[in-house]
């Protein structure tokens, strides 16, 4: 079931804690859409926490949330020049 709420495109459930990552990247305006993509589970739940930036695609970006046994890509539309910017400043 595929549903559409302001940028946020959802296809699949959203790990929990993404959510504030999606509003605060929904409130900038190189952001066209935003894609929430697969959950994969992980055996071994130790690792880094948080919003990550793997690499630029065609239409975007590719991202990755990790919240400790799970890791979800997130899609973005837009510009990538700015998004890369504006990512670094916020999440490091």
């Amino acid at each position: 079931m595929r549903r559409r709420s302001k940028k946020l495109k959802v296809e699949h459930h959203l790990l929990e804690g993404l959510e504030k990552y999606v509003k605060e990247l929904e409130s900038w305006d190189c952001v066209k859409s935003i894609i929430p993509g697969r959950i994969i589970r992980q055996n071994k739940g130790r690792g880094s926490k948080g919003l990550f930036f793997k690499y630029r695609t065609l239409s975007g970006v590719k991202l990755l949330y990790k919240n400790g046994t799970s890791v979800q890509e997130v899609f973005v539309v837009c510009s990538p020049e700015d998004f890369e910017k504006l990512f670094r400043e916020r999440f490091g």
